[in-house]
């Protein structure tokens, strides 16, 4: 009996320790859509490959290639979108979690931020007009009421 008690616990330790920390925006079953994270601060948006993924925090990432794949893994808080990837702009402005387009980004004092960008409406141009300085902190709030708090 002990012995399955034993069993049991390290099961739903292993279970939880892979469980999704926050809310990340997963519509492809990847974080931005399965583009490589790391390429966004090469000023580039890169589709990754199936051949270089790796799960962190409980979501899947995808890269462009293995040297890419190790800098995430190195480093992944450096690389992880903020609000789990989903659009920085609608956020701030109405505290929702609104999907992004995985090539409309900003990289903003060393952060990774996204942007719904469909149906005539680009919310990074938005964010630009209205200014991120001014925007970011009500996102960050915003977020903090939203996320999904495992």
């Amino acid at each position: 009996m002990k012995k399955l008690a034993i069993v049991i616990v390290t099961v739903l330790i292993s279970i939880s320790s892979q469980a999704q920390q926050i809310d990340y925006y997963l519509d492809s079953g990847y974080v931005a859509e399965g583009y490589d994270v790391t390429e966004y601060f090469n000023n580039k948006a890169v589709e990754g490959s199936k051949s270089y993924t790796t799960t962190h925090d409980g979501a899947k990432f995808k890269f462009a290639s293995q040297a890419n794949l190790d800098k995430f893994t190195v480093n992944p808080s450096k690389y992880v979108p903020e609000y789990g990837g989903y659009c920085a702009y609608a956020l701030a402005t109405n505290g929702k979690k609104v999907d992004a387009d995985p090539e409309t980004f900003e990289i903003r004092d060393g952060k990774l931020y996204m942007f719904y960008n469909s149906w005539g409406t680009n919310t990074f141009k938005k964010w630009k007009a209205e200014g991120p300085t001014t925007l970011r902190p009500k996102a960050d709030t915003n977020w903090n009421k939203v996320k999904y708090k495992g």
